[in-house]
């Protein structure tokens, strides 16, 4: 869920993330995935930059190809990057068709207001978190701020040579 890629909001740390590069683990996870959720936001950083990536870049060719699903509420019509549409209807509705459409996993990539909104309306299975080993000191919440309690399990966790730690959690 995390894989900033500029200085989005006016965050002065954006694109941290990238030194640490996870590697064949979130590569892994992008081939895998059937496609891709994302946030307005998120889709027109990825949109600005990764139809032109330079094509060593072994994440480039899942998200140029696979779907984008882009939740907006100011988004209309046809998107320009390649297999992009915007989700039609209220979010959890779209959500559950995709869902019902099976095929694989949907993986959402940074979005976090959407994240927070799909916790919400319990769309999500699984968090894969992303952990650097990096204190970055400021930065956009990932989690709602509701007071609920939501108790998680671990299923999965890989460790990467630059210390960065890959957690998968299912809802307990």
């Amino acid at each position: 869920m995390a894989l900033h890629i500029s200085s989005a909001g006016g965050f002065q740390h954006g694109g941290w993330h990238r030194r640490y590069g996870a590697g064949s683990g979130v590569t892994k996870l992008i081939a895998e995935a059937r496609g891709f959720l994302l946030g307005r936001r998120t889709y027109e950083i990825f949109a600005g930059y990764w139809p032109n990536a330079p094509a060593a870049q072994e994440i480039a060719d899942s998200l140029n190809t696979k779907p984008k699903h882009v939740a907006s509420r100011t988004l209309t019509g046809a998107l320009e990057w390649q297999n992009s549409s915007v989700l039609p209807g209220a979010l959890p509705d779209a959500v559950v068709a995709l869902r019902e459409e099976g095929g694989g996993d949907l993986l959402v990539i940074g979005s976090t207001v959407l994240v927070r909104s799909l916790i919400q309306h319990g769309l999500v299975d699984e968090f894969r978190l992303i952990i650097d080993p990096v204190l970055v000191g400021g930065g956009k919440r990932i989690f709602p701020d509701d007071g609920a309690f939501r108790p998680l399990r671990l299923v999965d966790h890989e460790v990467t040579s630059t210390g960065t730690i890959i957690a998968t959690y299912a809802p307990a």
